[in-house]
């Protein structure tokens, strides 16, 4: 016979009750904001960049890239450290440290004299970056009621967006009225804004329970992030993952993450906890949310070339024209938790990722005198999809962990999405230039020998050598717009492809409908297992929990032998 047996709820952490949550929600966005927003405002400025002084600093491709670079690999490669020392130091102390020193990095930046100089000094606003962007999203975790977490954590997903959309947009009016400097000279009173909110209005919080720093595990984790992100860039950059340069720092970036999971799982004080990858739920919105930003970063990427080499629209015009993306994660992402309560997390997740392959399937309608309108929409579809993806997926993430370890699940999750990115811009650009080149490779004939190379390198170097050599080069802009438009095509069916495995990985392992969003995308559990005492942190436990049809009230109770 069945009985019921009682087993206690989770104890609600004080902390998490803030009657100044909302305030501090604001806060926390400004930070974020300026963080993500500086990478999309750099790529409007990298002409500008690369003109002679006094108008730049007479930067090559190569040091172009590298000034967006070297700030992702120390961004990148630090996440993880990042979000481990907030829970052991405090988060509010590790996002005030991030603040200033990605404020005097950007500082820095601003008044840099050559190119070395601004690729150290990006390197150090990523290094502030890194202590930034976990901690805000553990900080939520901790201000928040467990109810409350899907809303908020829809907005800090739809700051996100907006900041990627509207970089663009900031960069262009800067750009057309200051030097090239004010990009990033902009960040330093918000930056200072940002940090008066923080000191008067965030609450301090950390693991009371931290255990001992395990050194070796932090080295092996940065080694093995910063040698795989490395060869992603140089393998994207090269169009060839082929390439010494590009598959040796890979396989040695695989290898050394490899060993540092099997370390993990043997040391006493792991920094990553293995375990929580055996939770289904946790894994999959994982995958889930890189697939997604490997399809954001992608779009972001090709779009802007469209609209600017083959449409001849500005900067200005390029970031407005991209602004119903961000529209849309705004409408959405703090919406998301209605779609979820009604269909559950696999269902909303599911079709995020349908929109998103939709957008990238409807990019094949784009010609070189399509209606600009027809962007627009896929713009638009693009960010609801991405707003259905990221705050449910979010939060599945923080609520399979308990919540003072909410600063390494924030780092997962952070880290994962910008792996997820920084390979959609490797991979879907490696194989548009690839694409591109062999497209245009036989319309090149009428420009002199030297120049061929340069200018079958991709639509910028064709275009740019044609209206230096003038009238004898316009043979070929045409077929280069033809030819770009071409591998455009081919990129997006590979980037629906991606999408398309987002929601094949939603629907075969995410949570199902559930009664019940706040702080557990799944129904509470029922079975005999869960009568007992269990190692595995309440929330964790709510988080990967069976399906079912329970209530929150149900959470009290489950049926044992």
């Amino acid at each position: 016979m069945t009985t019921t047996a009682p087993v206690a709820a989770p104890p609600r952490v004080p902390e998490a009750i803030h009657k100044r949550r909302w305030a501090i929600l604001t806060v926390l966005v400004f930070s974020l904001l300026v963080v993500v927003l500086d990478n999309s405002i750099l790529n409007v400025a990298m002409k500008t960049i690369a003109t002679p002084a006094p108008i730049g600093l007479g930067a090559t491709q190569s040091q172009l890239e590298w000034a967006i670079n070297s700030y992702t690999l120390v961004f990148v490669g630090l996440l993880f450290t990042a979000g481990l020392l907030g829970d052991r130091l405090g988060r509010k102390k590790v996002l005030l440290f991030g603040m200033v020193v990605f404020g005097l990095g950007s500082l820095l930046c601003s008044m840099a004299t050559s190119p070395g100089e601004l690729i150290a000094f990006r390197a150090a606003m990523g290094f502030g970056g890194a202590f930034v962007l976990p901690a805000t999203l553990a900080i939520i975790m901790n201000v928040f009621e467990r109810e409350e977490h899907p809303k908020a954590i829809g907005i800090w997903s739809g700051a996100v967006g907006l900041a990627i959309a509207i970089g663009p947009i900031a960069g262009g009016l800067l750009l057309a009225h200051f030097w090239w400097g004010s990009v990033f000279l902009v960040n330093v009173p918000i930056v200072i804004a940002a940090l008066i909110g923080m000191v008067w209005l965030v609450p301090d919080s950390r693991d009371p329970k931290p255990g001992k720093l395990d050194p070796l595990g932090v080295l092996l984790s940065m080694v093995g992030l910063v040698a795989l992100i490395y060869g992603i860039i140089k393998g994207g950059q090269d169009a060839n993952f082929g390439a010494t340069e590009s598959w040796v720092p890979m396989l040695l970036g695989v290898l050394v993450l490899t060993g540092f999971v099997l370390y993990q799982r043997r040391a006493k004080h792991p920094v990553l906890t293995i375990s929580w990858f055996r939770n289904k739920h946790f894994s999959a919105s994982v995958v889930a949310i890189g697939l997604a930003f490997f399809a954001l970063m992608g779009v972001t990427f090709f779009g802007v070339f469209y609209i600017q080499s083959v449409r001849g629209y500005s900067p200005l015009q390029a970031g407005l024209l991209l602004l119903p993306l961000a529209v849309a994660q705004l409408i959405f992402s703090p919406r998301a938790r209605l779609i979820v309560d009604r269909w559950g997390v696999k269902a909303t997740v599911a079709l995020g990722m349908a929109l998103i392959a939709v957008a990238f399937v409807g990019f094949l309608a784009l010609g070189r005198h399509t209606g600009i309108w027809v962007l627009e929409i896929i713009a638009f579809v693009q960010g609801a999809g991405m707003a259905l993806v990221m705050p449910p997926a979010s939060v599945t993430i923080m609520a399979s962990l308990p919540r003072e370890k909410a600063g390494s699940g924030s780092a997962v999750n952070n880290t994962f999405r910008q792996v997820g990115g920084s390979l959609g811009v490797a991979v879907l650009g490696a194989l548009l230039s690839t694409t591109y080149r062999s497209g245009i490779k036989d319309h090149l004939g009428s420009l002199p020998q030297g120049l061929r190379g340069p200018a079958g390198e991709s639509i910028e170097g064709t275009l740019g050598i044609a209206e230096k050599l003038g009238p004898s080069a316009a043979g070929v802009v045409d077929p280069a717009k033809n030819a770009f438009i071409d591998a455009m095509h081919t990129t997006s069916l590979a980037a629906a492809a991606a999408a398309v495995l987002g929601l094949i990985v939603a629907l075969l392992f995410l949570p199902g409908k559930s009664a019940s969003y706040g702080g557990a995308m799944s129904p509470k559990a029922s079975g005999p297992e869960q009568a007992q005492p269990s190692a595995v942190p309440a929330d964790a436990a709510e988080a990967d929990a069976a399906e079912g049809g329970a209530t929150e009230a149900d959470a009290t109770k489950a049926p044992a032998e």
